[in-house]
């Protein structure tokens, strides 16, 4: 099974993560399918979340679950699944 989940980069107090797709077998740092955007959570609220619309929407059509985490971003967005 593939999900949508971030992948967590940075330093100790100040992270920042990637959106990635990913199979549910890998460790959360390990391999993944694709990179579809960044989640800057200490960043300025404009600046904190980027991502790749028509990717996200072709990795959910083709069966790709977001975790809950990944989920609330894209809300936050405006982009709801």
């Amino acid at each position: 099974m593939v999900k949508i989940r971030l992948k967590k980069f940075g330093s100790k107090g100040r992270p920042f993560y990637r959106i990635v797709v990913q199979d549910v077998r890998k460790p959360r740092d390990g391999t993944t399918i694709e990179e579809i955007g960044v989640y800057h959570p200490i960043e300025k609220e404009e600046n904190q979340i980027a991502f790749n619309e028509e990717r996200a929407r072709y990795w959910i059509g083709v069966g790709a679950q977001p975790t809950d985490t990944v989920r609330k971003i894209f809300n936050k967005k405006n982009f709801h699944i």
